[in-house]
């Protein structure tokens, strides 16, 4: 019984292998295809001439400016040309255009070979718009309120014709300001007044103010302001700006003062 059971064992495991060999394998995955060749270039044709150059110079250009075409073959040429009114042309050299707007240029060069062409464009565009005007000026001012805003007077103490520190400070400032005046009114003059305090005779302070606007014109003159514009004269104590009876009043009244001529 024990040899039937062991018989019938093997019978089976010699089954079983002779099934499992049977078995068809799968085939191994096929190998890439190689990549196609590179085209190969065509050999120039014997003869045939070669656009080594055909460009324009700025090739960009605003309505009303030029540009420069250039250009160069090489090779066995018989004859080059361009198009747009440039006709035939010599193997190398340039030409200076002014299109009116965007142009392509073509240049056709021909040889025993063959021909070949060249191709180049200049962009035109048309210029920006002109500014717009300036706006009106203003209506400039009189010579009255230049020299009312623009000079100021020179004071000096009392009984004297000396420019003391602060009317040379004031009189360095009209300076500048004068000649801006006279340069604006070509045909003015500037009637420089003396003036006086109450104090002392009116034939006194008349000298006393006479001596003040010719000192002050001097000084002027000395910085550069024509003195043939200027002219003075002296209101002695006649125009007084204050009338009160103190020193504060008094020294408002001893002063060079500026007015525009008649």
């Amino acid at each position: 019984m024990l040899s039937k059971r062991i018989v019938f064992l093997s019978l089976a495991l010699s089954l079983a292998l002779v099934v499992a060999g049977c078995k068809k394998k799968a085939p191994p995955a096929p190998p890439p295809a190689p990549p196609p060749p590179a085209p190969t270039q065509p050999a120039p044709t014997p003869g045939a001439p070669v656009v080594a150059q055909f460009s324009a110079e700025p090739s960009n250009i605003q309505r009303g400016e030029s540009s420069t075409l250039r250009w160069q073959v090489s090779g066995d040429v018989t004859s080059v040309s361009i198009n747009n009114g440039i006709g035939t042309v010599q193997s190398t050299g340039s030409r200076t255009v002014s299109p009116s707007n965007s142009t392509t240029y073509t240049l056709n060069a021909t040889g025993p070979g063959g021909s070949v062409t060249g191709v180049t464009t200049v962009t035109v565009t048309s210029p920006p718009p002109p500014p717009p005007p300036p706006p009106p000026t203003q209506p400039s001012q009189t010579l009255e309120q230049r020299v009312s805003s623009d000079l100021q007077d020179a004071y000096f103490d009392y009984d004297k014709s000396d420019i003391r520190g602060d009317a040379r400070d004031a009189l360095t400032r009209d300076a500048a300001a004068l000649k801006s005046i006279l340069a604006d009114f070509p045909n003015a003059s500037i009637v420089l007044e003396g003036h006086c305090d109450e104090r002392g005779s009116a034939e006194y302070n008349l000298g006393l103010g006479d001596r003040r606007a010719s000192a002050a014109k001097d000084f002027l003159v000395q910085l550069g302001v024509p003195g043939d514009r200027i002219r003075t004269i002296s209101y002695g104590k006649e125009r007084p700006v204050c009338t009160d009876s103190t020193e504060e009043c008094w020294q408002k009244n001893r002063r060079a003062h500026f007015s525009p001529g008649q």
